[in-house]
């Protein structure tokens, strides 16, 4: 964030540097780099007249001072970039980013498709493509329901979450209503790490549904990819997700999205329409227990309707979010300065 106040403050001043152009990008705006004033003079360096540039009220704000002095900023996501003018979003940065919003763009993140591949994933159980989806994900999610000890039934949904453990991934909508969803003919499985209170929620929920639901409190990446490749749904009911990579990996692996429309998920799982066959998953819009139950329900009566079913995940498995595509909208920002 520092590197565009330091080359206007120290460097724009010499022949070879005046041509130099900046892009900061935004990943998440919840944290900025906040410092006591000290730091100005003491750490930074900086003369008395580029105090403006990074402070934020009575502190040092590093991602303000990125804000002020880039030529362009991004972030990674459209919707994100629009909800960050917002203070619900902005963390006190609504006022530098509306009256910075001419250089503000969204692009959303791309995934590694070759790394993240059911064909060629030597992580999971058995591999896949779009063709044999049907059968194979079923092997997958036997072989898991008897790694985890869960007991084993082919036509019972089971909906994933892989994610961090913090109030900001939605774990509160989630213990909220988690026994509500337990009364279906469901399973769940999280895993991650993170809050001991969400840890502590997840561990209950395991207890009083054994048969049912999982809570794996760790993280491991062999494990994800068998998760990824066993399960029906995937929950992400995050409160704010700048741009969120595990719903494009659960679409690569056939794995079903449910998500709160907010930021990236917005732009990358738009809702399935029955009626024309388009779409990706299922979303709500609220920040509410309810609303996300209902897009549970929603699912859960889709799973049983198979022609539906089976549109959606085509649909998933067949989209493009490999990096080239954001690249080139890169690219484009790049050549614009």
């Amino acid at each position: 964030a520092l590197t565009p106040v330091f080359l206007d403050v120290f460097y724009r001043a010499s022949e070879e540097y005046q041509h130099i152009k900046t892009v900061f990008t935004i990943h998440n705006i919840e944290f900025q780099g906040k410092y006591g004033d000290s730091l100005i003079g003491d750490i930074l360096g900086l003369p008395d007249w580029a105090r403006p540039l990074v402070m934020n009220g009575d502190c040092v704000n590093y991602m303000k001072g990125g804000i002020e002095a880039s030529n362009a900023v991004t972030t990674v996501s459209e919707t994100y970039a629009q909800e960050i003018l917002d203070p619900f979003y902005s963390y006190g940065l609504e006022g530098i980013l509306s009256s910075r919003r001419y250089k503000l763009h969204g692009v959303v993140n791309g995934i590694d498709q070759v790394l993240y591949d059911p064909k060629t994933d030597n992580k999971l159980f058995e591999n896949y493509s779009v063709k044999n989806y049907a059968t194979k994900k079923a092997e997958n999610k036997k072989s898991l329901c008897e790694m985890i000890n869960l007991p084993f039934d082919e036509n019972r949904p089971l909906i994933a979450m892989i994610t961090r453990l913090t109030s900001q991934k939605g774990l509160d909508l989630v213990g909220a209503v988690i026994d509500d969803i337990m009364r279906a003919d469901v399973q769940v499985v999280i895993l991650g790490t993170g809050d001991w209170k969400y840890e502590s929620m997840i561990k209950s929920a395991q207890e009083r549904h054994p048969n049912k639901f999982r809570a794996i409190l760790a993280f491991s990446s062999d494990l994800a990819s068998k998760i990824y490749g066993a399960s029906d749904m995937f929950l992400m009911p995050s409160k704010f997700e700048p741009c969120g990579l595990s719903q494009l990996i659960a679409m690569r692996y056939g794995s079903v999205p449910i998500v709160r429309e907010t930021g990236g998920l917005k732009d990358t799982v738009p809702a399935y329409n029955p009626e024309t066959g388009e779409g990706k998953g299922f979303t709500f819009k609220t920040y509410n227990a309810y609303d996300m139950l209902d897009a549970v329900w929603r699912t859960y009566a889709t799973y049983n309707d198979k022609d539906n079913w089976n549109k959606i995940v085509k649909n998933d498995m067949k989209s493009n979010f490999s990096w080239e595509v954001s690249a080139k909208k890169y690219i484009d920002i790049y050549q614009s300065l």
